[in-house]
């Protein structure tokens, strides 16, 4: 419950019974006839429950079931802060009637912990105690729909409740009202992670590192950290392998008015598990030197008036100097190519002839110009661009729009490919899946939680002879199918794929079975592939290319070929060693009959759960 309201006198009832929302909520609060249903938190690192959240609900049937519309009724009749505190005592009475296990987390609004605090907390800490509940099991909760105004008057009212036992916990931590002032100023126990970071943190991994962030944050204060709205075995995976401490949502336990005593079967799965998860691929980390000020050339100006014969002794001064800006008021209007400048100069009575014009019927009026601080990656179409003209002039490089340089196309062009490279390396753009960083990063992750996997590295036999006589979209069009087959046959919860080169993939198997997985994709695409062969090819049982040296040779269809290395706990100091037994692997499948080189299960140890970060 939410508010910001002190108890106010309650307005007069209809006295002909109740047929209003006010009416029923009138009768909810004087009759004490709220219901509650408690979600349960887990303590993820001994997958069990830690605690429960109460739920205010309406009588069944009621047209004031839902909480929102009973805070919506208690509102427009002045009776909210009665509410959350009626709703607060009556949540430990139905708790303590069920005897549940663990805390009780119950949500409160700062005016009404302000409330609980004025008797020194005597008249929560006597409901709990009446009721056989120690103070200790107390979590209040702090909601809040308005900004904390008095946040000194807060932390003074919980600092009385604390020296009873009682907990303070901040909710909705990111949602833009729970700011990282409030944590810092009012120091809570617990600290509730709004759920819009879990959702779909198994695919964005920009909530994975916010969440490694505020954890990081969370260790620094000394507050551990509850992950709500988790309603998903892999996101639930995925918290406890970066150390969340405690977790919330469907997936651990739905509320109820009268819960089971403990997990969830699915959840409970997870968080017995040794199997690491998989983390959405990592991206590029955009870097300072990233921006277009990186091209930038200090380079001289001319204004349009400016002679012609003086802008060639400025070239002249300047051998390295590709183009001169043109400027008015120092915003640029134009840009001199020196390579055509110099070429028309020098054709014969130019210079007698052109020597005092002005540079303005020489410059190009309409040269392209970028912002020093913009991001490389914003001149990308120009590559691709109809008017090549800019890679041959340059361009000019401002600064809030006063010029401030120029830049050629030649490093335009390197620069770019320089950043696909680097991309490529976190996300093969064909196929979008990892790429060799983000495998490395996977691979430590594993050999650190000291679990078994098994790393195996497929490849395409007879590719680029293929790839030579097809064409590259033919050639596209059979990586992607061996990409689909690995997906395919793929855990997305527990195995890894990646792309690590042009036709090399390696997959990093926590599945039991990952034997029969290599099998199945093997045969599925040597199968599949014949789809992507002329009959010609086909009826021959192979094709005409050229060879690595240039010779004309016959090759046979295309094939996949698996290579594996079965991994456990300390068989190898780093991913790299794990890279290199697999290409060795993969070097034996290729030349083996089958395509299969599957080394034998090595045995595994065993080892004590533990927490990974």
């Amino acid at each position: 419950m939410r508010q910001s309201e002190q108890p106010a006198l309650r307005p007069t009832r209809n006295p002909n019974g109740p047929t209003s929302h006010l009416d029923e909520l009138h009768a909810l609060v004087d009759e004490r006839a709220l219901e509650f249903a408690f979600q349960p938190i887990a303590d993820v690192s001994h997958a069990s429950v830690y605690g429960y959240e109460a739920l205010m609900r309406g009588p069944a049937g009621s047209r004031l079931r839902s909480p929102d519309e009973i805070l919506r009724a208690a509102r427009a009749a002045g009776r909210l802060a009665e509410l959350e505190r009626i709703a607060c005592l009556t949540a430990i009475d139905a708790f303590a009637r069920q005897r549940l296990k663990g805390k009780l987390f119950l949500n409160l609004s700062a005016p009404l912990i302000e409330h609980f605090a004025r008797d020194n907390g005597a008249e929560l800490v006597g409901r709990a105690e009446a009721a056989g509940i120690a103070p200790v099991r107390l979590v209040l909760e702090l909601t809040e729909h308005e900004r904390v105004e008095d946040v000194d008057g807060l932390h003074a009212a919980m600092t009385t409740l604390c020296a009873a036992g009682i907990t303070l916990a901040l909710d909705d931590f990111g949602d833009g009202r729970s700011s990282l002032r409030l944590w810092v100023q009012l120091r809570p126990q617990i600290v509730k992670l709004d759920k819009f970071f879990v959702q779909g943190l198994d695919s964005d991994i920009r909530k994975v590192e916010v969440i490694r962030g505020v954890l990081r944050l969370a260790e620094v204060l000394g507050t551990p950290l509850v992950a709500e709205g988790i309603e998903d075995p892999v996101q639930l995976a995925v918290l406890r392998d970066l150390g969340c401490h405690y977790a919330q949502g469907y997936c651990l336990g739905r509320p109820a008015q009268f819960p089971e005593p403990g997990l969830l079967p699915a959840a409970l799965a997870v968080l017995r598990s040794d199997k690491v998860s998989v983390l959405p691929a990592s991206s590029p980390q955009p870097r300072f030197d990233h921006s277009v000020d990186r091209l930038r050339v200090a380079a001289p100006s001319v204004v349009p008036q400016t002679a012609s014969s003086e802008l060639m002794r400025l070239f002249i001064a300047n051998p390295d100097l590709h183009a001169i800006g043109v400027v008015d008021r120092d915003r640029p209007v134009g840009l001199v190519n020196r390579r055509d400048f110099i070429e028309a100069y020098a054709q014969p009575y130019h210079r007698e002839l052109y020597g005092k014009r002005p540079v303005a019927e020489f410059m190009n009026a309409d040269p392209l110009c970028a912002e020093r601080s913009a991001p490389l990656q914003s001149l990308v179409n120009v590559l691709a661009g109809e008017d090549q003209r800019y890679l041959q002039d340059g361009f000019i490089v401002t600064d809030e729009g006063r010029y401030a340089g120029v830049a050629t196309g030649e490093s335009l062009v390197r620069a770019v490919t320089e950043l696909r490279i680097e991309a490529a390396r976190h996300a093969n753009p064909l196929t979008l899946l990892p790429g060799n960083i983000p495998v490395t990063e996977h691979i430590g992750r594993l050999l650190d939680a000291r679990v078994p996997f098994a790393a195996c590295y497929f490849d395409l036999n007879n590719f680029k002879p293929y790839n030579d006589l097809y064409g590259y979209w033919r050639g596209d069009e059979m990586i992607k199918l061996a990409a689909k087959l690995v997906l395919a046959h793929s855990d997305r919860k527990h195995d890894f794929v990646g792309h690590v080169g042009g036709d090399d993939f390696v997959v990093l198997f926590q599945s039991e079975d990952w034997a029969a997985r290599c099998r199945a994709i093997v045969h599925e695409f040597n199968r599949d592939a014949h789809a992507l062969f002329d009959t010609r090819e086909l009826e021959s049982g192979g094709f005409n290319s050229e060879d690595r040296r240039g010779f004309a040779a016959f090759f046979p269809l295309t094939t996949i070929a698996v290579g594996q290395v079965h991994v456990v706990s300390g068989q190898f100091r780093d991913a790299e060693d794990v890279a290199s037994a697999a290409a060795e692997a993969k070097k034996i499948a290729k030349r083996s009959r089958t395509g299969i080189h599957l080394a034998p299960t090595a045995q595994v140890i065993p080892r004590l759960h533990v927490v990974r970060s």
